[in-house]
């Protein structure tokens, strides 16, 4: 059921149905939206958030979600109507110039002094990365795309969310009653901004952090065998300021270009609804992924249908276990995932800057059905 027009599905037509039927596997931050003209209809608004809970879940005072987003408006308030900008897609994507939470533009969000809360963050923009520093607030990370992981604090005290990407927080609410603490979006450097400010009530919950754990239960997801894993080779080009192609001269290029296909993985991109596997996976098997992202700009890769573990970053093994549907890969950065293809069907590979995907950033990941090894 994650599903993409053509490929695992037709499109919902116009005062049509479609039944979702899925069974909710896995506790945790998950949210939808369209893959139909997707970087138009998720830029207006199309989405939402679909939580899981823990049939055990952590104990907190508030369980809170902050769906994200940006939105690019004219002068008279209106949404611009310039989406499929040819400069978007060579570039950052779409980038809007107003910031929402839940809709809206909230000055103050109240809070009590001495409470717990579970913060959601889902990031539902199209192209816009946020870092979000909670001043002298210690954020936790306990779930990053509905998975568990190992609790820690943010590298940098700075939570980084891309495009697409879920991070679950347990924040400690610690100031004096009458206080406040401004959050302040701090990823580009030179354009930073107060999101919101979280506004201490006149009263006090308690007096000392809790102890409770923040452990969440792990989902039954399969561990992928190392020792027998497949290694894949996957390469992201092109954009603005990159190599357009593998290979092939400025000629090649500018027509690659006048087709508008901008972004490529592993010398292809993808137009028009039917394309052909970049790989086919026996289902039951491991695979690691190495992926190098030879380009200047950050992207968002999601897998569907499959969370994968993020192994290591330039060669060096990450700190925690992070289990993932999406992993942000900074310019000129070389990410490895592992996972299990258990999931038997066409899947969408692509990145969720929905500029660089509509201009050739996607492939398709085919799982062969068969008997499932262990």
């Amino acid at each position: 059921m994650d599903g993409v027009p053509f490929l695992t599905q037709d499109p919902t037509p116009v005062d049509g149905d479609f039944l979702y039927e899925f069974d909710a596997l896995d506790a945790g931050t998950f949210w939808y939206h369209p893959h139909q003209r997707s970087s138009e209809q998720v830029g207006r608004g199309l989405y939402g958030p679909l939580i899981v809970e823990e049939a055990d879940p952590i104990r907190v005072d508030r369980d809170l979600t902050w769906m994200l987003d940006d939105w690019r408006m004219t002068r008279h308030g209106q949404i611009a109507g310039d989406f499929g900008s040819r400069h978007d897609a060579m570039h950052g994507g779409r980038i809007g110039n107003s910031v929402t939470i839940n809709g809206q533009i909230p000055e103050r969000i109240a809070v009590r002094s001495g409470e717990r809360i579970r913060l959601r963050l889902v990031n539902a923009a199209k192209a816009r990365i946020f870092g979000l520093d909670f001043g002298g607030l210690a954020p936790v990370v306990v779930a990053l795309d509905g998975q568990p992981v190992t609790p820690h604090a943010p590298d940098g005290g700075v939570v980084v969310i891309g495009p697409a990407m879920r991070v679950d927080l347990v924040i400690d609410l610690t100031g004096k009653p009458g206080d406040a603490v401004t959050v302040i979006d701090a990823f580009y450097e030179g354009l930073e901004y107060r999101l919101v400010d979280l506004a201490y009530g006149p009263d006090r919950l308690r007096d000392t952090v809790p102890d409770w754990s923040m452990d969440l239960p792990p989902n039954p997801l399969a561990e992928p065998d190392m020792a027998s894993a497949a290694r894949h080779q996957i390469v992201f080009n092109g954009g603005m300021m990159g190599q357009m192609m593998m290979g092939g001269g400025m000629g090649s290029m500018m027509e690659q270009m006048r087709k508008g296909n901008m972004w490529f993985i592993n010398g292809e991109a993808a137009t028009g609804h039917m394309i052909d596997p970049l790989l086919v996976l026996p289902q039951g098997t491991s695979h690691v992924f190495e992926m190098d992202n030879r380009t200047v700009w950050h992207h968002p890769i999601h897998f569907h249908g499959h969370s994968f573990r993020v192994i290591a970053r330039n060669g060096q093994p990450t700190r925690y276990r992070e289990w993932q549907d999406t992993v942000l890969m900074a310019p000129e950065e070389r990410v490895e995932i592992a996972f299990v293809a258990d999931n038997p069907g066409d899947w969408m590979f692509h990145c969720h800057i929905l500029e660089h995907q509509a201009a050739g950033m996607m492939g398709v990941i085919r799982v062969e059905p068969g008997t499932t090894k262990t």
